[in-house]
């Protein structure tokens, strides 16, 4: 089977030079085997970084802005931060790095995101520290780009890995897993957390799902489960980071910055089942070929 690209054929001089620096850096590699996987493990991370665009620029502007915004400049530090991420976002639709359909399940999450936004700091589990006019109530209208460069992450890797599944539940179960979830992020406020009961039922779900993908030119697989929490703990890597900038903080960093908890990668570990059944939408998750 043959890898699916992200770029079929070169549209700028530097991607042109990358591809023929990578294809050099292949031919020495092949000259062994650790050679062969160290390249392979290369052009993973490569490949990943790739699919990581939207979300990495956010993360560079949370921070650059914490950094070297100017103090008592005319347009505030947030509403700057909204700006940038509408760029950002029209550059990767004007250069085909997305799908106009991929952009709308990405405005799916935008929605979806900013309402849980509202009510998560209406009940006080995270602020906004600072003033802007491009806001709806306390949520600045940047919050809504961070889910959506979780759903462009997920879009993205699905076609650069050239992503298929093994194993991979009824499409009706995983909307009602998902639905389920997103119910209890605001109903736990009121009524048992149920959390438990959701990983749980991931687990039952998914445990014999596998995804398909090709980092190099040899098909690798790996446990849904386990692609679910290595994703969900990047995204803490990166929420530490953005709490870090001050781009928001929880309760008690509100005297000083100190590492998100651990116990909130449960939360992004759920959020990622609601961000593959919505990207699922768009791509359908479709069976690995098996060779004839």
């Amino acid at each position: 089977m043959a890898p699916a690209s992200d770029s079929p054929t070169p549209r700028l001089p530097l991607e042109a030079w990358g591809r023929r620096l990578l294809a050099a850096a292949q031919a020495r590699a092949d000259r062994s085997q650790v050679g062969r996987w160290a390249f392979e493990f290369l052009m993973f991370g490569i490949k990943q970084a790739w699919a990581c665009l939207f979300g990495g620029l956010m993360l560079a502007l949370l921070l650059g802005t914490f950094l070297f915004y100017p103090d008592g400049s005319p347009l505030a530090r947030y509403d700057f931060l909204v700006i940038g991420a509408v760029a950002i976002q029209a550059a990767m639709l004007l250069l085909k790095l997305e799908t106009w359909e991929e952009a709308r399940v990405i405005l799916v999450f935008h929605i979806v995101g900013t309402i849980m936004e509202l009510f998560k700091t209406a009940a006080g589990s995270w602020i906004y520290p600072e003033p802007s006019l491009l806001r709806i109530g306390e949520v600045p209208l940047f919050s809504g780009f961070m889910y959506a460069a979780v759903g462009s992450y997920i879009a993205r890797i699905w076609r650069i890995f050239d992503i298929r599944f093994s194993h991979y539940p009824p499409a009706w179960m995983t909307v009602v897993l998902a639905t389920a979830i997103y119910v209890n992020f605001f109903a736990h406020h009121w009524i048992w957390d149920f959390r438990w009961l959701l990983f749980a039922a991931t687990a039952l779900l998914f445990w014999r799902a596998r995804f398909h993908f090709t980092p190099d030119r040899e098909r690798r697989w790996m446990p849904v489960l386990l692609g679910f929490l290595l994703v969900a703990l990047f995204i803490w890597f990166a929420e530490n980071l953005g709490t870090l900038s001050r781009a928001w903080i929880y309760p008690d960093q509100a005297d000083g910055w100190s590492p998100v908890p651990l116990a909130k990668l449960g939360s992004w570990f759920l959020l990622m089942i609601i961000s593959v059944v919505l990207v699922s939408l768009v791509h359908r998750p479709e069976p690995e070929m098996t060779p004839k």
